[in-house]
Formats: structure tokens, sequence, C-alpha cells
């Protein structure tokens, strides 16, 4: 039986995109000893930081979003397959034990479910329908931002979630690793109001996307969540101050900060987080503002949160 002649669409559409292509600089890298494969891996990963440094106009617009959306009420939900919606899960994962933030704020949904955390699920991705019924379960609304994660900006779950969740009009996010020109034609860009772009160029080795694009992916959720916490108040100087003391280094953490930030000891650093029922902001606004515990959680309540904020309120 002959051949058809006529390639595949998603053939045709997987062979123009750069994190498809081959990369000249490895070609030989099957004959390479152990540390030039490592060199060779080390010198493509180098030119992570200065792609990701090139979107940082289109990561401020998706952390005012994100800052915006909190303010408000709003969620964020980050929606990916394989790597990239791990990277998503971790990222959701971190939020609540280092900035205090209930679990549901920042959320993670992974084609596949719980069970591709641990094992690929083969063809979940490609299941649209899926990523967009995801979106409706969990009540997407306008108030919250979906930020799909793909590193070829094609993952049917991916677009099905974007596309459900702009129908909702929520803001909508896409984080990818192919370049902006050619992204804007996909379908994908009618979805995503926002276009993240690292542009790392070919991978080390051909279309394992779990390299120089999993890493870009990785700082650029580091930058969402990190500067919007930020801006929210969660640190105080560039310490984070509203961690969750949930276990024995913690707790010692907690201390550490309060006795850096404040100049106190050990033993009144301790009292005051248990005075304060181990909430380490409101512990250490009553270091700095010698309030007691209830009243420095009141004056906190005035200023949303925002130490520095706090203090103003109290000096003027």
């Amino acid at each position: 039986m002959a051949l058809p002649n006529a390639e595949p669409e998603l053939f045709r559409e997987l062979s123009a995109l750069l994190t498809e292509q081959n990369n000249p600089a490895t070609w030989d890298i099957d004959l390479a000893d152990t540390e030039q494969i490592l060199r060779l891996i080390n010198a493509e990963d180098s030119k992570v930081a200065a792609a990701v440094g090139r979107e940082l106009p289109f990561i401020a617009q998706a952390v005012e979003a994100i800052v915006d959306a909190f303010r408000r009420g709003g969620r964020l939900f980050y929606v990916g397959a394989g790597t990239s919606g791990r990277l998503g899960i971790l990222d959701a994962a971190e939020c609540p034990p280092t900035f205090g933030t209930p679990p549901e704020l920042v959320q993670a949904i992974i084609a596949g479910g719980e069970a591709a955390v641990f094992r690929a699920q083969e063809g979940a991705e490609d299941r649209r329908e899926d990523g967009a019924a995801e979106i409706a379960r969990r009540g997407v609304g306008a108030a919250d931002v979906v930020c799909g994660i793909a590193a070829s900006a094609r993952t049917p779950f991916v677009v099905g979630a974007l596309q459900e969740a702009a129908a909702r009009s929520a803001t909508t996010i896409l984080v990818t690793t192919n370049p902006r020109a050619h992204v804007q034609t996909m379908e994908v860009a009618r979805y995503a109001r926002i276009l993240i772009c690292p542009e790392v160029g070919p991978e080390v080795i051909a279309g394992s996307t779990r390299m120089k694009s999993g890493t870009a992916q990785k700082m650029v959720l580091n930058m969402l969540t990190t500067a919007a916490m930020i801006r929210l108040g969660k640190t105080y100087h560039n310490i984070m101050v509203d961690l969750q003391p949930t276990n024995a280094k913690l707790r010692e953490r907690a201390k550490r900060i309060l006795m850096m930030l404040t100049g106190t000891d050990y033993a009144t650093a301790e009292r005051t987080l248990q005075h304060a029922n181990w909430n380490t902001k409101l512990a250490l606004l009553m270091l700095l503002s010698g309030l007691p515990a209830d009243a420095a959680r009141q004056l906190l309540e005035r200023a949303g949160g925002v130490v520095r904020k706090a203090l103003h309120l109290l000096h003027s």
C-alpha cells in the first residue's frame, strides 16, 4: 500500500517550531566525553537568562494582572502538560509555605491529573476538551488569571483551557519558548491576552523541552509569583515575612528573621512569635511598633497587610 504524499498538519506544525529544530552546536554530542557533554549543556543553559530578560516588559504586564486579580479576590491558575504542568505544580505548591497564602490562591492544573505528576500520561495533553472542563470545574471567572505553560504554544489541553478562560473573561497568559512572531500566527494567540516568549533556541537534545525551555519556564513562574507577592507586601525589605512556621526548621527561621530585622534577641523573638500565634509578620510589626498583638493586628489590617504602610500609618 502506497504511503500518502501529503504531510499531516501536525507534522508540519511541529516542523515549524523553533523548539523542535536541531541545534548545530550539539550535533556531535554523542561523540563527546562526559565533561564535554556537560560543557555543551552548560553553554546552552547560559543563554536562558538573557532570553528571559528580553521578555521582562511582558512579564511585568502579567505580574500587574496577577496583583490586580489577587487584590480583587481572584486566583491564579497554571495550566500545562508534562514538564510544563509539573513546573506549574511546583510553583503553586511553594506559595503557601513561602508567602503564607491559602492553597486555593495559586492552583496548578496538569493534563492527566495527579497521576501525571509522577508518570507521563500519554495522550492526556491531546484532549482539548479536558483543559476546558478543568477551567469550568474550578469556576474560573473574570476576577481570575489563567496562565498556560506550553513550550510549543500548541498543546491542545492548554489551548482548550485558555479558550474557556477567555470566554469566561478571565485574564489569560501564555508562557512559551517559541518566537513571538510565530506564536502570534497560531490559534492560541486568540485566547492569550499576554504572551511571554523567551526565545531559548533549539534544545541540546532536539525537542527535549524539559531542558532550556523548562528552565526558562521555571524562571518566568518564579518571577510571576515572587514579584506579585512582593507587590502585595509579603516581604519586608528582601525578607519573606509571611512564611508559615509549620515545622521546627521554619519556626527557627521565623525567629532568625525577627532577630535580623529588629535586632532583638532569641528569647524575645520566640516570646513575641508565641504572643502573635506564630504569625511572623504580626510579630515583626509588634517588635517594630511596640504595640501589643491586638493593636498591631488592627494596624496591619488597616495597612492591607503591608508592614511599611502600617509603620507609616502609625507614625503619621
